[in-house]
């Protein structure tokens, strides 16, 4: 009697459980998605130690994932994994390629790897296709801040199914992470290893509070968003025909306050 008290109660609390939101699709096909990258780091809207030369500001190529929840490229707050340290240090896609290879054969919880080229300006735009499935409909991906200690942009599992039904169109406003493998404050700073290694954090304009820190902004609430990435799902096309290109127009992102 006991123990069937004890199933019971075991039974009602795993069903209260959370179920992953990537469970809940129902969506019945695959589907592709245009992923677009909208670099705006212009010396307008950070003019605080803006990179001209040796290198000049420009954004690394884009390295994505499509995967289920089993599966984490990075996560704010946990610590970064050697592929993404080689990453948001070097540029370095090898071992983060290598990583998700493994995962995908130990847990199928990967779809696909996608990638697009690098933008050799602070602005600009950069894109490429991915295929999500109905078991695999969350996207991740990281860009390099070039030249950075150890800062990108990107996005952390985001689900492309709504209610069962892939989204038509998403649009994401980006801002700068520290990977916690580095401790230099400025984009130009040498080779510093943070010991021990750090979490993942957000850049905020007061945090690293540091006059120092390129984006250490202290008039400012809040950082205009660095980067912008857009995915739009591509209709299917007649035999023959390919998707159109979308080109979507760079929107102005300066900085209103005065700044020294």
């Amino acid at each position: 009697k006991v123990l069937w008290t004890v199933l019971v109660t075991m039974l009602g609390y795993a069903s209260s459980l959370p179920v992953g939101e990537d469970a809940l699709c129902t969506a019945e096909e695959l589907a592709k998605y245009r992923i677009i990258f909208i670099g705006k780091w212009s010396q307008t809207a950070f003019p605080k130690q803006y990179p001209l030369y040796r290198p000049p500001a420009q954004w690394s190529s884009l390295l994505g994932v499509t995967h289920s929840s089993d599966y984490s490229m990075w996560k704010k707050n946990e610590y970064a994994s050697n592929g993404v340290r080689d990453f948001a240090e070097k540029g370095e896609a090898w071992a983060l390629m290598k990583e998700i290879e493994e995962a995908g054969e130990k847990i199928q919880s990967v779809h696909g790897i996608f990638s697009a080229p690098a933008i050799s300006s602070g602005t600009g735009q950069t894109s490429t296709e991915l295929e999500v499935h109905p078991r695999h409909p969350l996207v991740s991906f990281v860009v390099r801040i070039v030249p950075s200690p150890d800062w990108f942009v990107g996005i952390d599992s985001l689900n492309l199914c709504e209610r069962g039904h892939w989204m038509d169109e998403v649009s994401v406003d980006l801002f700068p992470y520290d990977a916690g493998t580095d401790s230099g404050f400025t984009f130009s700073s040498p080779n510093f290893a943070t010991i021990p290694q750090d979490t993942v954090t957000e850049i905020t304009c007061s945090s690293p509070s540091h006059p120092a820190n390129s984006f250490y902004y202290p008039k400012l609430k809040i950082l205009p968003p660095i980067a912008q990435v857009t995915m739009v799902k591509l209709k299917k096309s007649p035999p023959g025909l390919s998707a159109p290109f979308i080109n979507l127009p760079a929107k102005s992102n300066e900085i209103i306050d005065t700044v020294s």
